[in-house]
């Protein structure tokens, strides 16, 4: 299959994830479309890993999977908190660490 339509469903889903974190409001979609996004950059890397027969895409692929685990648990963590005090998981309702 040629490369190119792994770019172009790569650059379709992190416009999708993009829109998402731009127009949604909650914080549990805001998480998901930048997961979205994530995958979207693992899937460019590894495309480019197989076109030029290295596995330094998917080395770095599999680090953005860490740090993405590593992201969702933290900000899940800080949703639930922000949930428990608010009752609300709007992003606009976050306003805890404003002075």
């Amino acid at each position: 299959m040629n490369p190119e339509y792994y770019l172009i469903l790569a650059a379709a889903l992190f416009c999708i994830g993009a829109v998402g974190v731009l127009v949604r409001r909650n914080a549990i979609v805001v998480f998901m479309c930048v997961e979205l996004m994530l995958n979207a950059g693992n899937l460019t890397l590894v495309t480019f890993a197989r076109t030029n027969g290295s596995v330094d895409g998917q080395v770095m692929a599999f680090f953005v999977m860490v740090v993405a685990a590593a992201e969702v648990v933290v900000g899940l963590a800080i949703v639930m908190a922000i949930y428990r005090s608010r009752r609300s998981a709007s992003v606009d309702d976050a306003n805890l660490l404003k002075c």
